[in-house]
């Protein structure tokens, strides 16, 4: 998407790493992102450019995970999620928390066409999607649908009846607040840790715009700041979590760069508790 893929420059100058005590584990430069001549019915946007990119980034994330490294990884919009999850399918039953405003369940089974993956990323990872995507090497689905639990979505999603029938667990934002976050966060942790392990995807548009507007897609009804930390707190730092992804920020809805220092300080106050 246009100006998220600045996303990682603007939070890593927030001194993320030094903060973290992290070390740099470079970029997986994306391809160009091409969608000239795409008509409804081609498929997903820039879909061989994403497939390449999808591998790429699992090799990079799988040698981390190899090594037992904590992997944050820096976006990009929500397809960034391709590459860890293929990167983790191929080494075992990997489970994914999904922090995030909609669901992204779009497939040709609900609707009249694909375009933006990024609208699909749960879709994709639990096997519904074009195969060159979803089933890499033949090993889609990525997630079981039991092992995908998605959390802050508004209870108004279109998807929401649909993914509850199929047993995947669900938490809206009212949900989360009427349990209390940290209690939410450590049900999940708790329940994925039946898997090998898990990975979380965070969207920044979880958070309320009131909050968070500089995100590309921002619904009204989201978290603010202090319910996203208490969330993701017990996440990761529970022993089967194997790394997060930050993803949507777009600083060019951000000209003064108010809303990078927050992410930020959101993801080192749960990191470094």
């Amino acid at each position: 998407m246009p100006g998220c893929y600045k996303l990682a420059g603007a939070i890593r100058d927030q001194r993320l790493l030094d903060r973290l005590a992290a070390r740099d584990a470079g970029v997986v430069v994306p391809p160009r992102y091409d969608v000239r001549g795409w008509k409804p019915g081609d498929g997903v946007f820039n879909g061989a450019g994403l497939a390449d990119y999808t591998r790429r980034l699992a090799d990079r994330v799988g040698a981390l995970a190899d090594a037992r490294e904590f992997v944050v990884l820096l976006g990009g919009d929500c397809s960034i999620l391709f590459g860890p999850a293929l990167a983790l399918r191929r080494r075992g039953r990997y489970g994914v928390a999904y922090l995030d405003g909609s669901i992204d369940f779009r497939h040709t089974g609900n609707s009249d066409h694909v375009d933006a993956s990024a609208g699909e990323g749960t879709a994709i990872i639990t096997g519904r999607g074009e195969p060159g995507i979803a089933d890499i090497d033949g090993l889609g689905p990525y997630v079981r649908e039991q092992d995908l639990v998605v959390l802050g979505v508004r209870d108004y999603d279109d998807d929401l009846a649909e993914v509850q029938v199929l047993g995947i667990t669900v938490h809206t934002t009212p949900d989360i607040r009427k349990a209390g976050p940290a209690a939410i966060g450590a049900a999940t942790a708790e329940h994925l840790s039946a898997c090998d392990g898990f990975f979380v995807h965070l969207d920044a548009d979880v958070l309320d715009p009131t909050v968070m507007p500089a995100a590309d897609a921002p619904d009204p009804g989201g978290l603010d700041f202090a319910e996203l930390t208490e969330l993701i707190r017990p996440l990761v730092n529970h022993p089967a979590c194997v790394g997060l992804q930050l993803t949507i920020y777009d600083p060019d809805l951000d000209p003064e760069g108010r809303y990078a220092g927050p992410l930020a300080d959101t993801l080192v106050a749960a990191l470094r508790n």
